[in-house]
């Protein structure tokens, strides 16, 4: 049978007659069958593959078939520009129907919230955070709300699955089908997973319904090859002055990798007369949308954007996509490659524009990645114990009180969760219980787990708001010319001499600092033409195993590659007499005035492992991502015969690794258990919940989250050359 014939008759009408489809793509073709069958779904297809409608019109489907009415469907975003581009698109769908959709966020007003809860739509498009500020909130009536509901979808699963967000949605989804009385149905919609099944697996949680994923490949999907390209440019002026030349009357996207990046190729294009507009997430929701609207209504412009712009967020038809030296993973090229493509006659591209020798080098490792099929697996970050922490104080405001045993039912019932929380025998559980009542985060009355004065203390004002969300947002400084909002910065932009630091660059372009209004956060500005600087703090990204394996394959090759320029031939052959002493699956100790460099090339989190171990035994001095820098007072090769015996008798701690299951023989212990590292010091993370664990529980988070003893297993094996 016709998979589009197993559609609700209206569904079909509309599809060919409203919206005047000759055909449905192959992933929505694909899609109907398993997702009327009641499966748990992913679906994967490239950017721009129809991956919202390869959901809805099932879902839509079922909803006009069996007559429901109600809440049925909620649908998950990462961010709320993503919630508000979707908004008029899936309106018009359910609107064929009388059906509605309704938004909620926290940009969302209190009356349209009113009338939500008063009169709930048949789809709601939102966050994680406000579905926990739903179902903890004493106004929702969450029963009365959650009661029709059968399916979540959520949109771009990559973005949420590979980090605690995820864990917290994920946790989410089963209050939902708690509360609903329901094994809900779960699909999620991504363009780049390297493991979907596995994925599939953790989103499914504790449904019991089949799965499947439902694929699509770009050739499948019928798009041509894309055309790649690798160039130097050697600065960011340089790079400005590239793009300011380069396909003049088109709509050029260009991605940078900090917020600080974006404002310094901004002003350089508009000093060079571009017409050019910013978007990243300091800037203030109406700068964004305004130059957001601009562009996708202009024609000869450039837009320049963090990562914010990798989602499908729409600013029309794209022509060409230009990256300023290299994202660090194959996903968010993919992302970006797959912004362009979408009108008729074009096809996808990208440029990517070198502005460092390192940019160059991860460029390239990235290319010859994607060249080869490789996509990163999305894994959930380890051991989530301050996730589960927010979720107890979460269900127990959600409830009002509720018995241990119910508690540990809950968790219990959640597979990817089992071995987290010490198997059958709930170790872990016991001993977060334990610091959370010992520290007053809980009380215990007639039997009862009730909230604690320390919570109403540390998250209480403002309705619990503070413990809605995983992440900490940053301390940040409104920026204002007159009574307009530019955007914000943090305090390292700022300074008490004003005499001495009196500029910012914040939209793109330049700005004095007239008045900084500490109590308040507040810096009032007027234009300028002298250039600033803005300054973000953030967390600085690492390389993977195989990313850093990929960049030594890379200056291995015989021969430059053909997507490179010209300049990036040059430059590619000077890399390659620098690195002439590397040795093919070898690891090398390259000598230096003062000690040595252990080249590995294993990644910055089997580096750290590495030297963690190490230092029982020599002085490491620096560690990064490809290499290990080690001091010593002795001669270079009894350096060398020293690291070669650690490598050779496994001296280091990594190179064994126990997955155990539970004495019940459930599912797979998630926390890995690693040989030998019960005594290295590893910070504990610093995440907004890790204060809510007792000290051997946050050490272990820290631990699992930081090492890759895999990825040092395998360059261990390769054994260790000795370059003078």
């Amino acid at each position: 049978m016709d998979p589009f014939e197993r559609l609700h008759p209206a569904v079909r009408y509309h599809i060919v007659n409203s919206l005047g489809w000759r055909d449905l793509r192959p992933l929505q073709r694909r899609a109907i069958g398993p997702l009327l069958d009641g499966r748990n779904l992913i679906c994967l297809a490239p950017t721009a593959g129809g991956k919202t409608e390869a959901a809805v019109f099932p879902l839509l489907s079922q909803l006009l078939a069996e007559d429901r009415r109600g809440l049925n469907i909620i649908y998950v975003c990462p961010i709320k520009a993503l919630l508000n581009n979707l908004l008029h698109r899936l309106s018009l769908y359910a609107g064929y129907f009388g059906r509605r959709v309704a938004l909620w966020h926290g940009d969302i007003g209190a009356g349209e919230k009113r009338r939500i809860l008063a009169d709930p739509p048949d789809i709601l498009l939102t966050t994680p955070e406000s579905i926990e500020l739903l179902l903890i909130s004493v106004r929702t009536q969450p029963r009365r709300l959650f009661a029709p509901l059968a399916a979540v979808v959520v949109d771009e699963l990559h973005a949420f699955a590979g980090f605690d967000r995820g864990w917290q949605l994920l946790l989410l989804i089963e209050r939902l089908a708690q509360v609903a009385g329901r094994d809900l149905q779960r699909i999620g919609l991504s363009a780049t997973l390297g493991n979907p099944a596995e994925l599939l697996a953790w989103l499914a949680g504790s449904s019991q319904r089949e799965r499947e994923v439902v694929a699509v490949s770009a050739a499948d999907a019928g798009l041509p090859p894309p055309e790649v390209q690798l160039d130097y440019v050697g600065s960011l002026r340089n790079a400005a002055m590239v793009i300011s030349r380069l396909h003049r009357g088109e709509k050029r996207l260009v991605f940078c990798d900090s917020r600080r990046q974006v404002e310094e190729l901004a002003y350089e294009l508009l000093a060079l007369g571009v017409n050019t507009f910013v978007t990243h997430s300091s800037l203030s929701l109406e700068a964004r949308h305004q130059a957001e609207q601009a562009f996708a209504a202009g024609s000869n412009c450039v837009i320049v954007a963090t990562s914010t712009l990798e989602l499908g967020i729409d600013v029309g038809d794209l022509d060409r996509v230009i990256q300023i030296d290299a994202p660090f993973t194959v996903a968010a090229f993919l992302q970006r490659l797959g912004r362009t493509g979408r009108r008729v006659g074009k096809g996808r591209n990208c440029l990517f524009l070198a502005v460092t020798t390192a940019g160059l080098l991860r460029a390239g490792a990235l290319i010859e990645l994607w060249r080869q099929g490789y996509m990163e697996p999305v894994e959930p970050p380890p051991f989530p114990v301050q996730v589960v922490a927010q979720q107890i104080l979460a269900l127990c405001l959600q409830r009002g009180r509720m018995t241990e045993q119910d508690l540990r039912h809950h968790f219990a019932a959640i597979p990817p969760l089992a071995g987290t929380l010490g198997g059958g025998k709930g170790e872990v559980l016991d001993a977060l219980l334990d610091h959370l009542l010992g520290q007053g985060y809980l009380v215990a009355e007639e039997g009862l787990l009730a909230i604690g004065p320390a919570t109403e203390k540390t998250f209480g004002r403002r309705h619990y708001l503070a413990l809605l969300s995983v992440f900490e947002a940053q301390s940040t400084y409104a920026v204002l010319f007159g009574q307009t909002e530019i955007g914000q910065i943090q305090s390292l932009s700022l300074t008490t001499n004003l005499e001495k630091f009196p500029f910012l660059t914040l939209s793109g372009r330049g700005w004095r600092v007239t008045q900084v209004d500490d109590p308040r956060r507040r810096v009032y500005v007027v234009p300028s033409e002298m250039r600033g600087e803005s300054r973000w703090f953030g967390a600085g990204q690492t390389l993977s195993f195989a990313f850093c394996q990929a960049m030594r394959a890379f200056l291995s090759r015989e021969a430059a590659p053909d997507y490179l320029s010209v300049r990036g031939k040059t430059l590619f052959g000077e890399l390659q007499e620098e690195f002439a002493w590397l040795r093919p699956a070898r690891t090398v100790l390259l000598g230096k005035r003062d000690g040595a460099r252990w080249w590995n090339f294993a990644g910055y989190r089997a580096n750290l492992l590495a030297a963690k171990g190490l230092e029982r035994h020599l002085v490491v001095k620096r560690i990064a991502d490809c290499w290990l820098e080690l001091q010593s007072g002795e001669m270079l090769p009894e350096l060398a015969r020293r690291l070669g015996d650690l490598l050779g008798q496994k001296a280091l701690p990594g190179q064994k690794m126990e997955v155990a299951g539970d004495e019940d023989g459930g599912e797979e212990i998630v926390a890995a258990v690693v040989d030998g590292l019960v005594d290295l010091e590893i910070d504990p993370e610093k995440g907004k919940f890790s204060g809510l664990l007792p000290g051997p529980l946050a050490a272990r988070q820290a631990l699992l989250r930081s090492v890759d003893p895999v990825g040092l297993d395998k360059v261990m094996a390769e054994g260790l050359v000795l370059v003078q």
